[in-house]
């Protein structure tokens, strides 16, 4: 995938407001129905513009896929940032709004960044390149939240701050992709919950005793109560 770089006039707020729109009617188009999925005439019909419009913001569907993976990943780290992960409560709430997000949607969709680079990573260098620059946003985010949480001793010592956003990340990925198959989000607690007590639990300093574990619940077992999520 590539597209030639072209110079243009700086738009008028009407403009930015229509160009915005195209951006985000290819973005829930793509989320939903993947790249290859989502034609132009499908992106112009959502946004309501006319074809002469969609050619005047981006030059092709290479150009209008890069800036919708600038989009997605913007407004991923722009959600984080705005969670409050300095405190231990600021942590259970963005734990439990990233399950909630994904109960909502039925484990449909995958993480809408992650989804880009599963179609793009290995035929586009420039879309993996966009998409992980986005991933490195999200997780440098990540990090400035769980430094507060190191210092303030509700992690434990021994972590690194940094190394622990880059654990939850993957964690949170892994977990919305077996959620996503298997249309049940239980992978995705099981994820996140563990690699969360394992962050928080106070190292025993007593030989061969066993680590205190959080109260940040564990789904790893499986519940003989609970069916999987209903497509």
């Amino acid at each position: 995938m590539t597209s030639d770089t072209r110079e243009r006039p700086r738009l008028t707020p009407k403009g930015e407001r229509t160009r915005a729109r195209i951006i985000d009617a290819a973005a829930g188009l793509i989320h939903e129905r993947g790249v290859a999925g989502t034609t132009l005439e499908d992106i112009r019909a959502s946004a309501e513009v006319s074809g002469s419009q969609l050619q005047h913001y981006f030059a092709d569907k290479y150009e209008l896929v890069q800036a919708v993976i600038g989009h997605q990943a913007g407004t991923i780290v722009g959600n984080q940032r705005q969670a409050d992960l300095g405190d231990a409560g600021g942590l259970q709430a963005w734990r439990d709004m990233v399950i909630t997000t994904a109960k909502n949607a039925g484990g449909r969709g995958g993480c809408p960044l992650g989804s880009l680079g599963g179609q793009l990573a290995e035929s586009d260098p420039q879309a993996r390149v966009l998409i992980a620059a986005g991933f490195e946003q999200w997780s440098a985010a990540i990090s400035d939240g769980l430094r507060g949480l190191h210092a303030a001793g509700h992690l434990r010592a021994d972590l690194d701050p940094d190394d622990l956003a880059v654990t939850l990340l993957a964690a949170v990925q892994g977990g919305l992709l077996l959620a996503q198959v298997q249309r049940d989000t239980r992978p995705l607690e099981t994820a996140v919950d563990t690699v969360l007590a394992l962050a928080t639990s106070k190292a025993s300093r007593s030989g061969g005793s066993r680590a205190r574990t959080s109260s940040f619940r564990t789904y790893s077992r499986h519940d003989p109560g609970r069916g999987p999520s209903s497509e």
